[in-house]
């Protein structure tokens, strides 16, 4: 149960990077390889700032605006510059690997000792069920992941719900619309390259957040922990969709999260049953692959299916 537990706010956190990733792959149609590089980039600012005793909200912030900092220099480079945007992604992204170990001094920055948002929910968590372990659903789990269960299943909808409103505005909208017509944008008088970098800084300010609180859960920062994590986003962004459809951006964004969930579940379910965690990396990328096929092949059977008159 535990290990499930975990499973589940683990997937949580990175539903925040699922968001990031659906902003700049489906908002902007750009796959972003920046989000390999801010995931870790969030996770050392944070992880640096808690060890030398910054309080851990201000220490999370800090991460986020960094993670929104190498997004702006990678719509920068697109935009400015004139470079490809998945090329500009992956020069931004290597940069990003030796500016996470100058934050970091070293490859990983243990908490041990150090306050943070987790440490703080575990206090919380005593204090609200009474004591180190509390019943959940007849299993006995400690009280502090019960507590960073339910901050998680809080805090998350909340940045759900101000994603949803925020692409509502006006300049949500105006970025929703460069996404899909630039030239239209363009002739309306907005300025789409503005729009661009201020997408992809809000995509890797999500991922950032994401890494920030992750590390603070898993104790660490470590260089390489962001390795595949754009297959990570874009797996859940792809459950989402067969979930809950295109049909509108809340449903896609609601999507999005519980992909995010179920594809961390299931690679739990996959791990206590035996798969060599060598193998998990490969498994994802079989994984996202069938769940690119599969909607193209089930539209293919219905097109093919004989109508009855």
């Amino acid at each position: 149960m535990t290990l499930l537990l975990g499973a589940l706010i683990i997937g949580l956190i990175l539903s925040l990077l699922a968001l990031g990733v659906l902003v700049s792959f489906r908002i902007f149609s750009m796959p972003d390889i920046t989000t390999d590089g801010s995931i870790t980039l969030g996770a050392s600012i944070a992880a640096v700032l808690l060890v030398n005793e910054v309080n851990p909200a201000l220490a999370t912030l800090a991460g986020a605006l960094g993670g929104a900092a190498a997004g702006a220099v990678t719509g920068i480079i697109h935009t400015k510059f004139k470079i490809n945007s998945l090329l500009s992604g992956i020069l931004v992204m290597t940069a990003l690997y030796s500016v996470n170990l100058h934050v970091m001094g070293r490859s990983n920055v243990p908490l041990l000792g150090s306050s943070t948002l987790a440490t703080r929910s575990e206090e919380f968590g005593r204090s609200l069920f009474g004591g180190e372990s509390v019943g959940f659903f007849g299993w006995s789990v400690s009280s502090a992941d019960a507590a960073m269960l339910l901050l998680s299943l809080i805090f998350v909808p909340i940045a759900g719900m101000a994603l949803y409103a925020f692409f509502r505005t006006h300049l949500g909208t105006s970025m929703r619309a460069t996404g899909d017509n630039p030239q239209m944008v363009r002739a309306l008088g907005a300025n789409v390259e503005r729009n661009i970098i201020l997408g992809l800084a809000l995509s890797n300010g999500l991922v950032a957040l994401s890494g920030a609180l992750l590390a603070q859960y898993q104790g660490f920062a470590d260089a390489q922990m962001g390795i595949g994590m754009i297959v990570w986003g874009l797996a859940s962004v792809i459950i989402g969709e067969a979930l809950t459809g295109t049909r509108s951006l809340g449903l896609t964004i609601i999507g999005t999260i519980m992909g995010s969930v179920l594809f961390r579940l299931l690679v739990a379910i996959a791990l206590r049953w035996g798969l060599n965690p060598n193998d998990l990396k490969l498994i994802t990328a079989l994984f996202v692959f069938a769940a690119l096929v599969f909607p193209g092949f089930l539209e293919r059977l219905k097109r093919r299916r004989p109508t009855v008159s």
